[in-house]
This record gives C-alpha cells, sequence and structure tokens, in this order.
C-alpha cells in the first residue's frame, strides 16, 4: 500500500519544515512541497505536525512482580503505545536467577510474538552473570538484544552484588553494547523498610519516606564508577530527583559516557499523591518513588540542558483492585508500577512545549530520537528521512483532552485507573502510522498485530 501525507508541518530532533511525504510499503520514500505521487491513501495533515513515531525504551508488559504479573501484556499494551502516538518500545525480557539469559529471551518472545500492533525489542535484565556464561552476552547482541539491565534494589529478588555488575559491565563494554542501571542502595533501603514497619508505619506514604534520594544518588554515584573502569556506556533508568541528577551532570563534566533517562511521573506527580485518603495512595507506589515538587524544575532543567537524555514511562501497570490491594496491610506488599505508556507523548508535549519549557525539535528528541541514537534503532526509527521506516504521528498541537480511566479516547491500558486522572493536555496524536500501516485514524484502530521484533544495532551503529 502507498500512503501519501499531505500539507503537515514536519518536525525532526533537528528539522522544521512544510512538506508532503510519500510512503510505499513500508519505507518512507520522498519527501517534498506539493509531491505529484498519487497513493491508496491520502491523508490530510493541515495544520498537524508530522513526527516520528514516539520509541518508549522502558516498558514491562506482561511482566510477573510480587506475587502477580503486570496487567498489560503484549497485545494491550502495544494497543494502547499505539493509540498515545508511540510506534515502537523496547521491553525487558528477565533471566530467572540461575538460568540462561538466552532462555529468558526465549520466554519474551513467545509472550510478544504474534501479539504486538507496533514494533518492539528487548533488554536484557541480568539476575546473576557467572565467569562461565558471559559467552551468553555476545549471542544475546548477536540475535539484536544489545543492551542489559541490572539492579541495584530489591534484594533477594533482583539485587546483584558489586561483583557481577562489574563482571556484566566489563563484558558489555567488550561487546560494544551498553548497561542500563537501576540505581538505588538497595541494602540500606531494605534496613530503612525493616524499621519502618517494626513500627508499624505500613501506609503507601512510607514505601516512598523508606527510600530517601540520596540513596538513588548513591547508587547512581556507584555505578559510574564501576562504569567508568569497566570502560562501558552507562543508561541510568528512571532517574527521579535531583540528588541523583546531580552525580549524572558530574559525570558528564568529566567526560564521561554516562546518560540517563526520566519519567512524566517524576516531571508532574509529587510526593503528595501519597497523603491521598485511605489506600489510594497505593495507585503511585512505583520505584523510584515520587519525590518533593521542587525536584521537577531541576528535572526539566536537565531535559533542556541535555544532561537528561530521553523521556520514557517505565509502564508496568498493576489493577488498584485485586493487585495493589495485595498490600493493604503493608506497603512492602504492594506491586511497584504504575501505568504511563499512553500518555506520554501527549504530557510531554502539553507540559514541555505548550509549557514553553521544550522547543519542538526537543521535545521529538526527548520522545523519540535520542532513544533510536542510544539503543540502536536509528535512522532506521526516530526520524523523518527517505529510507527510514514510516513510524509516523500526526499530531495535532491543539486538541485539549482531559486524561481519565473513564475516558475511552485517552485510555486503552488494561489497568482500572490512570495516574494522571483528570490532567487536561494540550496536543493529542491523531494519526498513527507503523511501518506505513496506518494503525489509528482520529480515535479508532484500523489495524491490530502485526508487530515485529526489531534486531537492535550495537552501541554506537546504525541500523537499516
Amino acid at each position: 500500500m502507498s500512503v501519501l501525507i499531505r500539507n503537515g508541518r514536519v518536525i525532526t530532533s533537528a528539522d522544521d519544515y512544510f512538506a508532503d511525504i510519500f510512503i510505499q510499503g513500508e519505507k518512507i520514500t520522498h519527501i517534498g512541497a506539493s509531491l505529484p505521487h498519487r497513493a491508496d491513501h491520502v491523508i490530510d495533515a493541515t495544520n498537524k505536525l508530522v513526527i516520528p513515531g514516539g520509541i518508549d525504551p522502558h516498558t514491562h508488559l506482561d511482566m510477573p512482580f510480587g506475587g502477580t504479573t503486570s496487567a498489560d501484556d503484549f497485545a494491550s499494551g502495544t494497543r494502547a503505545a499505539a493509540f498515545g502516538g508511540t510506534t515502537t518500545l523496547i521491553d525487558f525480557a528477565i533471566q530467572s536467577k540461575g538460568r540462561s539469559t538466552l532462555e529468558g529471551l526465549d520466554t519474551w518472545h513467545a509472550k510478544a510474538e504474534g501479539k504486538a500492533t507496533i514494533d518492539y525489542g528487548f533488554h536484557m535484565i541480568v539476575t546473576d552473570m557467572p565467569e562461565e556464561r558471559l559467552g551468553e552476552m555476545e549471542r544475546l547482541a548477536d540475535s539484536g538484544v544489545t543492551s542489559y539491565k541490572l539492579f541495584m534494589a530489591y534484594p533477594g529478588v533482583l539485587y546483584v552484588d558489586d561483583g557481577v555488575l562489574y563482571r556484566t559491565f566489563r563484558q558489555a563494554g567488550e561487546n560494544h553494547t551498553m548497561i542500563c542501571m537501576h540505581a538505588e542502595n538497595g541494602i540500606v533501603i531494605d534496613e530503612i523498610v525493616k524499621r519502618a514497619v517494626a513500627e508499624g508505619k505500613t501506609e503507601p506514604r512510607w514505601h516512598a519516606l523508606t527510600r530517601p534520594t540520596r540513596m538513588e544518588a548513591e547508587g547512581v554515584f556507584r555505578s559510574i564508577a564501576i562504569a567508568e573502569v569497566a570502560n562501558v556506556p552507562l543508561h541510568i533508568v528512571h532517574l527521579s530527583c535531583h540528588d541523583a541528577l546531580e552525580q549524572v551532570k558530574l559525570a558528564r563534566d568529566r567526560g564521561l559516557n554516562v546518560q540517563a533517562e526520566t519519567c512524566p511521573q517524576y516531571l508532574l506527580l509529587d510526593h503528595s499523591y501519597y497523603e491521598r485518603p485511605g489506600f489510594e495512595g497505593a495507585k503511585w507506589v512505583m520505584t523510584p518513588a515520587l519525590r518533593e515538587k521542587w525536584n521537577q524544575d531541576k528535572l526539566w532543567e536537565g531535559l533542556r540542558m541535555g544532561d537528561l537524555a530521553l523521556v520514557a514511562t517505565d509502564h508496568c501497570p498493576f489493577c488498584f483492585k485485586g493487585q495493589k490491594e495485595l498490600g493493604l496491610d503493608s506497603f512492602t506488599k504492594i506491586p511497584n508500577g504504575a501505568p504511563g505508556l499512553e500518555n506520554r507523548m501527549s504530557l510531554i508535549y502539553s507540559a514541555g512545549v505548550a509549557g514553553g519549557r521544550l522547543t519542538l525539535n526537543q521535545f521529538v528528541n526527548l520522545t523519540s530520537t535520542a532513544a533510536a541514537r542510544t539503543f540502536g534503532l536509528f535512522p532506521k526509527k526516530g526520524t523523518v528521512a527517505v529510507g527510514s521506516d514510516a513510524d509516523l504521528v500526526v499530531f495535532d498541537p491543539d486538541r485539549r483532552t482531559v486524561i481519565s480511566a473513564g475516558n475511552p479516547d485517552t485510555h486503552h491500558m488494561r489497568v482500572d485507573y490512570s495516574a494522571y486522572e483528570g490532567v487536561e493536555v494540550q496536543g493529542w496524536p491523531e494519526v498513527v502510522l507503523s511501518r506505513g500501516r496506518v494503525v489509528v485514524d482520529s480515535g479508532r484502530q484500523l489495524l491490530s498485530g502485526g508487530g515485529r521484533f526489531v534486531r537492535r544495532a550495537r552501541y554506537g551503529e546504525l541500523l537499516r
């Protein structure tokens, strides 16, 4: 099928111009003024932006955690992503401790294959890595899994010690791949949690009060130090606070290959959500926790100045009823995570561009291009260019919408609440194309399925 997008304002991370875009099959083949091409399908983008499809490099679909499983699988999660203007995501396959990482990858391929509506890749969560299995990391990279996530948090579940960190970091650097780091001092946090519980402090707000920002900053500092010695590029995931950002800035000022992401929840929500009556604060129990509101200005500044490289979601949804309620008697049993995959693009456009904090080019970079460059998807993904995949969004910059779990225009995630309930946003994806297929048009899903696994390039290499 061929598609012609007419009269749009094309925005990339570097460009801003008016043009038509012609798509043949899965690729963009022509860009120009008043293209003469005939097409099977014509989209009028007058007064609209045409931007690269969003790339969310941090999601947890169909993930077991805390005695339950995240509410969105690859069918519902990628459907919701498409409605929100995201056309590629990178999820996390998990290695079962003591088992092969390759086995973990096979498990996640089985979860996703045939279900996804948009394209997807995988990071690999490493839960142990003895010397005799280091060779698996090269095989993962050959399979297109070119980044590995490790945890300093969750002792007894996902936590790995500094020896495993260094060993894995070193091998990733030798393989020209990269490390994603959940940086918190989980050992100290566990001690703080034990004392709080012993004192009867079990309400949801204590999840945040037992995870101080200094413990995130310490984890960031330590992971940077290990990465420097191991000579590996480091990406800090879901950075939440000024204390942690300062460590990233210091490292970057020294010329180290370190960057970080933040998430909409840390830019727009704050610690006061935990003070809501009854058990409602459990909706926002996530790790890292929501911070004091003053941190938000520091994170926006980090995005503007480039010390924060991109905006992901850490989408890990658990229903309030039946899942979050597992922790009614103690915050330690509340499944960690919140929904957000569907709302990222509009939230960042509204608070960033319409709010005067970001330029249009920065918006595209933070929601698409930077993730493509960081994680081996560029220029196949993350830009509007001849030869790139036709992953495109016709975005209405003026449409105002109120996000609500009860609003069928804003909520397709399979979870019974919205983390952004009642928030009004300006800017909304009107038409969404994945590899030239129109999957969403004016709030209607036209196609389901058809998403493919993308084998990502190694760090610093281009994907075509």
